[in-house]
């Protein structure tokens, strides 16, 4: 019988640097876009349902884009529930909060550089509505950013054996969707990493800032413990739950020879 597979730190591998550049790229883009669709030009005001299919159809092309590569998370709740659903490491939690961050904040930069100075200052800080509570926004973005965590997961699932449709589309309409209606109470964050790098650029924060990390984080993280521990558990034994979190992947040079292995073996 053959012994265990070695696995390897996903750390000093080519893939791991190739996600973190496509991730860091796609929040540079997806910020840049998104906001962009949001700028208060004087012939023209955007309305609540451009800037939501801007920010849902932007989302839905860069993860078509992306994807396959990194996950296209483009938020740190995301990553964070991918985290706390078992499903990444600690190092590339880490580096993707960290790179969305700095994308969100380099994609807000460019477009406040390359936008006449009049138009750059309206680019779109989440704030809350006047008559929304900072516990009722909250209340909002949790349940806004759970939908679309569940969304994703439900989506994106291999194991699933009915048709999962086009992912990147579901996704980027559940995006669409929460705007529809979290913009007229918090301009709708559903992610940290949209938030922060505005507010940076303007050096302008919400009072209620805190709002819009807690509520997509404790969203998303609700969304990941729903899907992955209670409706759709994976079938993980502790080593392997410990090899993810720890970043230790089997090289695909040795899996794939192990699977033709076993399958020569089966036919013989």
């Amino acid at each position: 019988m053959d012994g265990p597979r070695s696995r390897r730190q996903e750390f000093f591998s080519i893939k791991f640097a190739q996600v973190v550049v496509c991730e860091f790229v796609a929040t540079v883009i997806f910020i840049f876009i998104a906001l962009g669709a949001a700028l208060r030009w004087p012939l023209e005001q955007p309305s609540v349902l451009q800037i939501s299919l801007a920010f849902g159809v932007t989302v839905c092309s860069l993860v078509q884009a992306f994807g396959h590569v990194s996950g296209t998370h483009l938020n740190p709740a995301v990553t964070i529930a991918y985290f706390v659903g078992n499903q990444i490491s600690i190092i590339r939690l880490v580096f993707y909060v960290v790179l969305q961050l700095l994308g969100a904040i380099i994609g807000a930069g460019i477009l406040y550089i390359v936008t006449p100075p009049d138009v750059g200052r309206t680019i779109a800080l989440n704030d809350l509505s006047p008559e929304i509570s900072p516990g009722e926004a909250l209340v909002v973005e949790i349940i806004l950013t759970f939908s679309v965590v569940m969304c994703i997961f439900s989506s994106t699932d291999k194991r699933r054996t009915d048709s999962r449709g086009n992912s990147a589309l579901s996704i980027g309409l559940a995006v669409t969707m929460a705007h529809l209606i979290g913009i007229n109470y918090t301009g709708c964050s559903i992610n940290p990493a949209r938030s922060f790098g505005p507010a940076v650029i303007m050096g302008t924060f919400s009072g209620a800032h805190w709002v819009f990390w807690l509520g997509p984080l404790l969203g998303a993280s609700l969304a990941s413990i729903t899907y992955n521990y209670l409706l759709y558990p994976h079938k993980l034994s502790m080593q392997e739950r410990i090899a993810i979190v720890n970043g230790l992947f089997i090289p695909e040079d040795e899996w794939r020879e192990t699977s033709e292995m076993e399958m020569e073996q089966n036919w013989t």
